[in-house]
């Protein structure tokens, strides 16, 4: 049988009904305006009903007055009548006009009000839906909030009213003891104090009720005149350190001559510099020796590290060029192998006792030349071994016994592994133009040298550490004119609590060098050139160029204009080098063309004019270049030539100009390279184009 609707069971209908529907968020937030707008109209509605009652309500003014019988009256009552109904006009029209006004502004402050209502809706639904954005708290640093605020007031100022000193302001006497040393004028401070110890005797006097003495009244007059007058003892000032002895030398004193000499150390446990020979310590023959080559005072780094290396300590020369860095090291390690056993046929087999490494081969043969100079009075063998000469003969010389090898990295170590030559006895270590060495890629071959000694005789690491006197350690002296962070790294791993002398500042030259850099363009270098030499008159001068063609063809140029001209670059044997710089010293040609071969640590002497015809491409290579002249303390000028090919070196070039006080072209100046390193971004306000990422 079939239920009607109304027979249907109510827990079931009821079930049905309340069964939950799912809605969107779109619907929620539709449904959610629609019964917002229902409300505000129901308001505004609600609004107007109130508004409508309030303007349709009855006026008691308007009640009839009954009529009167006098006709007289009526006339009356009916001029008042019509007086009474113009002024109720008026005052309806004038009711109308208040009450359409207080309207319109109701009306308007209802649909403010419901416009803000709205506004606060969908602020609530944005809030629900999109989340709020909190504005952040600003934080106040602490630096910010108890800041202390220096600014005196006036009124503030107790002190006035409670010290005398402030109630009696003087003005500062700019000139007192103007001239004086230290600006304290002695005089006057002895005229005050006798004054004072006069004034005291004669209070006590007068308390005690006593007399003034005669030899008392001498004695202060004796005091006074004294104090009128300048004593030698109160007014002196001291001598200058060169009129002194060194026991009467003070650590002032020394201050002033490191100062004098632009000397700087870094370090532990330093030695006092030496101030002249005589001081050295340097055994009579070595004095000897340095009198007959000449050196009649010390260059500052012979000063400074002369006496670091007798007392064996590892040694970082940072010296200007031309400094005479070779005896600073020479004379030392000669010191040290006089003290060791003679070399015999015992010993002989072990190897040298020192070893000097120089980059290229006319720098080890020069330093070979200024070491025999000196080890000629000790009876000292000094071997050099370099490329471009027999190996089998130079290991000949090795066997046959020598104390003192000076090579080239490459070249003594082919001798070490092909057993010509040891190491086993070599405690002295030199590495002259070290980071020369490194720039020509020596790195490995120095390493394999260091490493080829015997390593139970390094110092140890830890600078306290007391050394064994009877005990032989390896002594290491790296000397440069700049310091590459790879020339740090090799300090770092072979010496030990080196001492660091620092002469001038690393990688600048000399004051003794007037600089020149002219910008042309590459057809202008022949000429200028030419005009150069041709002001030479007798002097001699060295042209730098890049790479062996060019030094060719500048020599073939220049020998067809009349000079005489010797060339020496890599291209050359080792024999025909000696031959053109042998040429070159002893004045057979006076124009010596080279490249960077000769850049380095070459002592040519009176070398007065070098032109570079083309820039190097780094600085510090300039200031090698540069460094052949102007040696010795004498003076000598640079010539550059400078094409726009060169804005790699433009910065550096204009600030060693700059920190020497020559002239900087304003070519270079003005240029957009000389202003900022290579591989900096400028500072420079972004383009449009230019994308701004955010971090």
């Amino acid at each position: 049988m079939k239920r009607s609707a109304d027979d249907r069971d109510p827990n079931l209908s009821s079930a049905t009904e309340v069964k939950p529907v799912f809605l969107s968020k779109a619907e929620r937030q539709r449904l959610a305006l629609q019964r917002r707008e229902e409300e505000v109209a129901e308001q505004r509605r609600r609004a107007q009903d109130l508004l409508h009652n309030q303007i349709h309500r009855p006026s008691s003014n308007s009640m009839p007055e009954p009529p009167s019988s006098n006709p007289d009256s009526n006339h009356r009552h009916r001029d008042r009548d019509r007086d009474r109904d113009r002024g109720d006009r008026d005052r309806r029209a004038r009711d109308r006009d208040r009450d359409e006004e207080a309207r319109s502004r109701e009306r308007a402050r209802l649909e403010k009000l419901a416009e803000r209502e709205r506004e606060k809706e969908l602020d609530a639904i944005k809030e629900q839906y999109l989340g709020s954005k909190k504005p952040k708290k600003r934080v106040i640093k602490p630096s910010e909030k108890f800041r202390f605020s220096f600014d005196w007031e006036n009124t503030e100022d107790t002190s006035r009213d409670m010290n005398t000193l402030y109630q009696n302001p003087h003005e500062a006497r700019l000139l007192f003891g103007r001239g004086f040393l230290a600006g304290i004028d002695r005089r006057e401070q002895k005229k005050l104090a006798a004054r004072q110890e006069k004034e005291t005797l004669e209070e006590i006097r007068r308390k005690e009720g006593i007399e003034e003495r005669p030899e008392e009244a001498a004695a202060r007059r004796q005091k006074e005149a004294a104090a009128d007058v300048y004593d030698a003892f109160d007014m002196r000032v001291d001598r200058h350190w060169t009129e002194k002895q060194l026991d009467e030398m003070t650590e002032r004193d020394w201050r002033i001559f490191r100062e004098d000499f632009n000397i700087s150390y870094k370090g532990s446990r330093i030695p006092r510099p030496m101030r002249s020979w005589t001081e050295s310590k340097l055994s009579p023959e070595l004095l000897k020796a340095v009198e007959k080559a000449g050196y009649k005072t010390p260059s500052p780094i012979q000063m400074a590290a002369i006496p670091l290396g007798l007392q064996q300590r590892d040694v970082i020369g940072i010296a200007e060029t031309g400094s005479g860095k070779t005896a600073a090291f020479v004379l030392p390690m000669l010191t040290y192998i006089t003290k060791l056993p003679p070399m015999s046929e015992e010993n002989e087999a072990e190897g040298p006792y020192a070893v000097v490494m120089a980059p290229t081969r006319e720098l080890a043969q020069q330093i070979e030349d200024e070491t025999v100079k000196f080890a000629h009075y000790l009876g000292i063998k000094v071997v050099s071994i370099v490329g471009g000469q027999s190996i089998e003969e130079q290991g000949f010389k090795l066997r046959r016994g020598c104390e003192v090898v000076i090579a080239t990295p490459g070249r003594l170590l082919d001798c070490l592994e092909r057993r010509y030559a040891v190491l086993n006895q070599c405690n002295y270590v030199v590495l002259d133009e070290a980071d020369r060495m490194i720039d020509m890629g020596f790195e490995p071959q120095v390493v394999g040298v260091l490493d080829a000694m015997p390593s139970s005789n390094l110092k140890p690491e830890n600078e306290d550490e007391e050394l064994d006197e009877k005990k032989i350690y390896r002594t290491t002296y790296m000397f440069s004119a700049t310091m590459p962070p790879a020339v740090e790294r090799l300090a770092r791993k072979y010496l030990r609590n080196p001492v660091v002398v620092t002469i001038g500042t690393a990688g600048k030259t000399t004051d003794l060098i007037t600089q020149h850099v002219i910008m042309v363009k590459e057809s202008e270098k022949m000429p200028r050139l030419g005009k150069l030499l041709s002001d030479l008159g007798d002097k001699t001068a060295i042209v730098f160029c890049n790479t062996k063609k060019t030094v060719d063809m500048r020599a073939k140029d220049l020998d067809r204009l009349g000079y005489r001209v010797t060339t020496v670059h890599g291209g050359k044997s080792q024999e025909q080098r000696e031959i053109s710089l042998e040429g070159f010293r002893s004045r057979r040609f006076n124009v010596l063309v080279a490249t960077d071969v000769l850049g380095r640590g070459i002592d040519i002497p009176d070398v007065a004019h070098v032109i570079n015809y083309d820039m190097p491409t780094s600085i510090d290579m300039y200031t090698h270049r540069i460094g052949r002249t102007g040696r010795a303390g004498k003076t000598g000028v640079a010539t550059t030539f400078l094409t726009l090919g060169d804005t790699e070196v433009f910065y550096d070039l204009k600030q060693m100009l700059i920190q020497s006080n020559s002239p900087v072209p304003p070519e270079l100046a003005r240029h957009e390279a000389s202003k900022f390193k290579p591989g900096t971004i400028p500072d420079r306000p972004p383009r449009r184009n230019d994308t701004v990422f955010s971090h």
